[in-house]
Order: C-alpha cells, then structure tokens, then sequence
C-alpha cells in the first residue's frame, strides 16, 4: 500500500513538472517571438473613410507599434479625400507613432478616389539608404473603382500596377488589413470581393501578404495582428 502511494505521488510530481516545463516554454516563445525580427521601417497607412468600427480596433494597433524591435521606425499616415496625411514621419520613438493614431473620420466626403495613389507616394518617404527591412501596413477596403465597377478591374488597375513597380524597385512589402468603408464595400459583397483582391494582389506581387475573413460585416484586428507577428517573424527573423 505504502508502495502504491509513493509511486501515484511520483507520478504526480513528474506530470508537475512535465506541465511547468511546457507551460515555461510557451510563455518564453511567445515572449521572445518579435525579439527575433529584424528592425523594420514600417508605414502604418489607414484609409480615412472606413467604418466606424475600426476606431476601436487603435488600442491593438498601438500595442503592435510599440512591440516592434529597437531601432524600428515608423511612419503613420491616414489616405483621405485623394491625399496622403502623414501624422507622423517616420520615427524611432515607437510611443510617438502609436500615439498620432486617431479614429478615422468614417464618412464618404473623407473617401480617396483609391487608396494606391496614396501609397504611392508613401512609398517615396522610404529612405534607399537604410539598413533595415520595409513593409507597409495597409487598412483599407483596397477598393480601387477609377476603372469602373468590374470584375476584369478587379486587381489590375493602372494605380495598383503603378504601386507594385514602386513598391518591388524600393524593396517594400505591402501588408494589408481589410476593413470596410462607409460606401460600397459596406453595402455590397461584390465591391467588398473586388477590394479584397485588389488588397491580395499588391500583398502577393511585393512580398507581403493581405488578411481578411468574409466579406460582410467587420472582424476585429486582433486575429489579423497575429498572423501579421507570424508573417514577420517567418520573414525578417535574425539568422541564427
């Protein structure tokens, strides 16, 4: 009897440990899992006419902005009315650029003709002479109608063309985050089907990657921003 108790108490002692050391492990990867990427420079650009729901979503933003590595810089932008507003240029004061985040105005009189003219010229702001990686963060509906409304538009307009060359001539990946404007891509499934893959195309022709679920209704970045650490970590993690 005396045996059957030393060994069901062993047993338990070595579940004990075995659970302490898996749980340990989990929270070191998750702890050092953007520790491993390379300083980025990373323009966060937000289109200035997307649901109101998406002012909510600032706080995760912000958390992501300030997780990046030492020696990261960003750069905040908002694409509104046909213009690029950069509410802060790029900067290593990673709290600076999280805070010139604002809710998004969410009305049609703030939407851009598309939001590509605008990431053109963001573009430009990179520098050609830093050592560090490039990517674009992109929230938009990446609806792009100067083509008119169709389904051969869908993803290959000149705007879109134009920014890809811009984006691969100066090593920039392009990340985009679907959200839906306050016009059509709100209202209607194919305008939001269009967007999202004109988002998908400039992701995949630079590089990057664009991340979405369904097409109706708002689905909130914590899950994109996930996938989002993933993705950089896969691609601009330190060689070891």
């Amino acid at each position: 009897m005396y045996y059957r108790k030393f060994l069901s108490l062993a047993v338990a002692l070595v579940i004990a440990i075995s659970t302490f050391a898996v749980v340990s492990a989990k929270s070191n990867n998750n702890s050092d899992s953007l520790q491993t990427i390379e300083p980025l420079n990373l323009a966060v650009l937000i289109q200035d006419d997307l649901v109101p729901q998406v002012g909510s979503e600032l706080g995760v933003t912000r958390e992501f902005i300030r997780s990046l590595p030492q020696g990261s810089q960003v750069m905040v932008g908002y694409i509104t009315s046909g213009s690029l507003q950069v509410r802060q240029p790029f900067t290593t004061d990673l709290n600076k650029a999280a805070k010139a985040l604002r809710i998004p105005i969410g009305s049609t009189t703030a939407s851009p003709f598309n939001p590509y003219v605008e990431v053109i010229e963001a573009l430009k702001k990179f520098k050609s002479d830093s050592p560090n990686a490039n990517a674009v963060l992109l929230i938009s509906d990446g609806l792009d109608t100067s083509r008119g409304f169709d389904s051969t538009a869908a993803g290959h307009t000149l705007d879109i063309e134009r920014a890809i060359k811009e984006a691969n001539e100066r090593r920039v990946s392009v990340f985009g985050f679907y959200a839906p404007s306050v016009g059509l891509t709100s209202h209607s499934r194919l305008a939001a089907s269009y967007g999202q893959s004109s988002l998908n195309r400039i992701a995949n022709e630079t590089g990057g990657r664009a991340f979405f679920q369904g097409t109706t209704g708002f689905v909130t970045f914590d899950s994109y921003f996930d996938r989002l650490r993933d993705q950089l970590n896969r691609q601009y993690a330190r060689a070891r």
